[in-house]
């Protein structure tokens, strides 16, 4: 079983940061792609950045050169760094584990965390 725990959400003024934590329970975590998602109200959720196994990236085009994905295996954590945030940005984001990100196709797998709510203040 594996179970996603994120944190670090909150509110913050337009071209501020945070930075997002999803600590996650079981033996596979090295072995997992992990993804953060976002979901506005009215909304669809959607990828916000992925990472693979290995370190491989993947960026949604409207956070590309704000925003960075990175985890430490040995702390079964992956992080979202999230900087010059916009009020557009504002929506409830979502650890995801178990998806595949690669260039030219993505998926999300199993495994969702619970949510961490962002807002962002113009």
């Amino acid at each position: 079983q594996v179970q996603l725990v994120e944190s670090g959400g909150g509110l913050v003024q337009a071209g501020g940061s945070l930075r997002l934590s999803c600590a996650a329970s079981g033996s596979l975590f090295s072995r997992a792609a992990m993804g953060w998602y976002r979901q506005a109200p009215g909304k669809q959720r959607d990828l916000v950045a992925g990472i693979s196994s290995g370190g491989a990236t993947k960026y949604a085009d409207s956070v590309k050169g704000r925003f960075t994905i990175s985890r430490d295996n040995a702390k079964k954590t992956v992080y979202l760094q999230m900087t010059s945030l916009q009020p557009e940005d504002t929506a409830v984001y979502y650890c995801n584990g178990g998806g595949y990100y690669s260039g030219s196709h993505d998926y999300a797998g199993n495994y969702w965390g619970q949510g961490t709510q962002v807002t962002v203040s113009s």
